[in-house]
């Protein structure tokens, strides 16, 4: 099936090297990490959210605590996005 999404230019750039340097196709490296993805949030105590929350014990339960690791969540990895960008240029 055919589809149109919006990646960011440079995440576009490091996915097409990545392809690359693998020997296969945008759209077979697209489709592994998508099938990985949706495998590791099968996996996980919440659709989404990093193995790492398990650790939480009692916390693990509170939605209040969840929303936010969540946020604290988004936060690293937007630094690491950033971090990331850093090393293209």
């Amino acid at each position: 099936m055919k589809t149109t999404i919006e990646i960011p230019d440079k995440t576009l750039q490091r996915a097409k090297s990545l392809a690359a340097d693998k020997g296969i196709t945008l759209t077979e490296l697209v489709t592994e990490a998508v099938e990985d993805k949706l495998r590791r949030s099968a996996k996980g105590p919440q659709a989404g959210e990093p193995s790492w929350m398990r650790l939480y014990g009692a916390f693990a339960g509170s939605e209040e605590m969840r929303a936010e690791t969540r946020q604290i969540q988004k936060l690293i990895d937007e630094e690491f996005e950033k971090i990331d960008a850093e090393d293209w240029r």
